[in-house]
């Protein structure tokens, strides 16, 4: 499309609900919203290892009326080692500029006030989908990696869980930052929660021993 006709689609585009709640679950995890030259403009960036690429599709697939190209692998170099990535942009687009400006200061991602309003079912599969993990497979523990957060922010999130969910947790500190980690009927509860969002190539991330176990229902 010429950049005129692009322009003209763009201004009718607008996120669907399942698209938003997706969208609070990415940004939670390991998507990023970047700014751009106009202030008011915001652009979705997912970026995965490209053992991820049916996720990264799956999303794709989700985001298709957002995104002008297929997602695309790219080679990046990391203390001389060379990892091979896969993702996607969407197009530059000012509702993505209002979940920018809600969801980030100076650069840092924040929780914003309406976060427990606003996060659901599915906005939790997508976090733990996109940047959760397992203590193990013999153990039913999980972590959400809440690194990129501040203190009093994984804070939040905590209250968030507790409150809208009723999933209790702790934290953890590693050498990034604080994760929360979900144990015992908390991260039963949490499976329960989110295993009818999981996509097929994403079920390794629940534990064996939970997948033995008899789920909540949701």
């Amino acid at each position: 499309m010429r950049s005129r006709e692009i322009e003209e689609y763009k201004s009718k585009l607008s996120l669907s609900e399942r698209q938003k709640e997706i969208l609070i679950g990415l940004i939670l995890g390991d998507g990023h919203l970047e700014k751009l030259y106009t202030p008011t403009l915001g652009r979705l960036k997912v970026e995965h290892s490209y053992k991820q690429k049916d996720y990264v599709d799956w999303l794709y697939e989700e985001f298709r009326n957002w995104v002008r190209s297929k997602p695309k692998s790219k080679r990046k170099k990391v203390w001389n080692k060379t990892y091979l990535n896969y993702g996607f942009l969407t197009y530059g687009h000012r509702m993505l500029g209002e979940f920018q400006e809600r969801f980030y200061r100076n650069r840092k991602k924040i929780v914003p006030k309406e976060l427990e309003k606003d996060i659901t079912s599915l906005g939790l599969a997508i976090w733990f989908m996109d940047d959760g993990s397992i203590k193990s497979r013999r153990h039913k523990g999980l972590f959400l990696n809440t690194q990129d957060f501040k203190k009093s922010d994984v804070q939040k999130l905590q209250q968030i869980l507790k409150k809208k969910f009723d999933l209790s947790s702790s934290t953890r500190q590693d050498e990034k930052g604080e994760q929360i980690y979900l144990g015992g009927k908390s991260a039963e509860k949490f499976i329960g929660i989110i295993k009818s969002y999981i996509i097929p190539s994403m079920e390794y991330k629940i534990p064996r021993a939970l997948k033995l176990t008899k789920l909540p229902k949701r």
